[in-house]
């Protein structure tokens, strides 16, 4: 009888430990075999690993990185932490006349006139500002401010196939329209040059040359090709055949001149004259006097939308502004260097953190499971603001970028996470709610034999096994 118990104990420890440490089924499939793999799942409440492969293994992550960027946002300046926008003027105003310019200085807000969130009528409130300060005339120009980031805007790790896109737009210290322009198409018959209709808004002297063709599909496969500040974009590729109007979006050039010129028009418009023509400055002036302070929506929406839809223009923006802790203008060694340092602190694994950019647009960042693992752990058992990274989070089946994921299974609505996509990468990190216990989990895939749906149906599989 002892000897059957002693034998049972042993099945049992030994069946434990294999359940913990070999997620063969799912490493060893002919799809993954030869893949790149970094794999972590823990149960947070028994602070016990219950599977891993190659944890502290860095590998391209895609937008997974995002959840870096935010939490690292939400830590360093609190949920209800406000971006401000000023209005500023260089000189004192007499009888109704600024002798001098009206300065708009960016804070690194990502939101103004955004289609996600935030006030869409603020210029409005710009002009009654102006109005308001006693200002009739203006003897001198509007102009943009964008010295809280550098002139960089383009982060250096990014590939040129990605530039002048809307998913991939240059970092200004003022953004403007979420820096998109959407173009508008009209399409043939499949095989023939489409036709440009209009730009919105209109950007006056941007030239764009024209290589989309009419294809027999159902969706934009047209890409941007353009510098920043260059009023010149090639467009290539294909759309649907036969449409009246048909948008692709890019990038606009110069977001800060684009808004410095429309306050400048909007300012008209309600009668008051200008001078001179509007322009930007990149120079860190501090020595005007404020007249008002345009705030945007709270850091716990602007977190929510960019890891529930993985807005990349958001993400970047949080990254490069996290650049300006302990810094006058922001970079992006500066942005890296306060997120390791900050993590470092906090006794994360750092070592396995090699982060580029703020929204996992790269293919030069990478990461651990292990240190998203501990990454999540540390937001949901020590962070202040536990509740609101959770809920900032995409759910399972039911919202953002995992709405197809894990959709019609027993984990639908169960999983709070962030995905990540790239040529050749895939990977999934967040929390599991499993009976009395969460999980947090890190799946991270580059190089598989096979197409990203068949990835993600292996990812389903193995998560699935994990919450029985």
């Amino acid at each position: 009888m002892k000897h059957f118990f002693l034998t049972s104990l042993i099945f049992i420890s030994l069946s434990n430990i294999f359940a913990q440490v070999n997620p063969d089924k799912f490493i060893n499939n002919p799809l993954l075999k030869n893949a790149n793999i970094s794999l972590f799942v823990k149960d947070l409440n028994a602070n016990k690993t219950l599977y891993e492969y190659r944890p502290t293994n860095s590998a391209v992550c895609a937008s997974t990185m995002k959840l870096v960027s935010t939490a690292t946002a939400l830590e360093m300046y609190g949920p209800d932490f406000r971006f401000e926008t000023s209005l500023e003027i260089d000189n004192e105003i007499k009888n109704s006349v600024l002798n001098g310019n009206l300065i708009i200085r960016g804070g690194g807000d990502p939101t103004l006139g955004s289609a996600k969130m935030g006030d869409k009528n603020f210029l409005a409130k710009w002009v009654e500002a102006v109005k308001k300060a006693g200002i009739k005339r203006i003897n001198g120009q509007v102009i943009a401010n964008t010295a809280i980031f550098e002139h960089q805007v383009i982060n250096p790790g990014w590939i040129w196939e990605d530039m002048g896109n809307y998913y991939a737009p240059g970092i200004h210290g003022i953004s403007y329209l979420d820096n998109t322009f959407r173009l508008v198409l009209r399409s043939g018959n499949a095989g023939l040059r489409t036709e440009i209709v209009r730009t919105e808004p209109e950007i006056g002297g941007l030239f764009i040359l024209n290589f989309v063709n009419a294809a027999n599909i159902n969706s934009d496969n047209a890409y941007f090709y353009g510098e920043p500040y260059a009023n010149n974009r090639s467009i290539y590729g294909e759309i649907p055949a036969n449409r009246n109007e048909f948008v692709v979006k890019g990038d606009i050039p110069d977001p800060a001149f684009l808004l410095a010129q429309h306050l400048h028009a909007a300012l008209n418009e309600a009668g008051i004259e200008i001078t001179e023509f509007p322009s930007t400055d990149n120079q860190n002036k501090t020595s005007y006097k404020k007249i008002y302070s345009h705030f945007s929506v709270p850091l716990s929406e602007i977190i929510t939308e960019t890891n529930v839809s993985s807005n990349n223009h958001f993400a970047e923006y949080l990254f490069k502004f996290i650049g300006t802790r302990n810094n006058k203008v922001a970079t992006n060694s500066s942005a890296t260097g306060n997120i390791r340092a900050f993590w470092k602190q906090k006794g994360l694994s750092v070592d396995q953190l090699f982060q580029v950019d703020g929204s996992g647009l790269s293919p030069t960042n990478g990461v651990s499971a292990n240190f998203f693992v501990e990454l999540l752990s540390y937001m949901k058992t020590n962070s202040p603001y536990a509740d609101v990274f959770y809920k900032s989070l995409a759910i399972s089946g039911e919202t953002g970028t995992l709405k197809s994921f894990l959709k019609k299974t027993a984990l639908q609505g169960k999983v709070h996470g962030k995905s990540g996509t790239l040529a050749r990468v895939k990977s999934y990190a967040g929390y599991i709610e499993k009976e009395k216990t969460v999980l947090a989990f890190a799946i991270i895939v580059n190089n598989p034999n096979g197409s990203s749906s068949e990835v993600v149906k292996k990812m389903e599989e193995f998560l699935l096994e994990v919450a029985k």
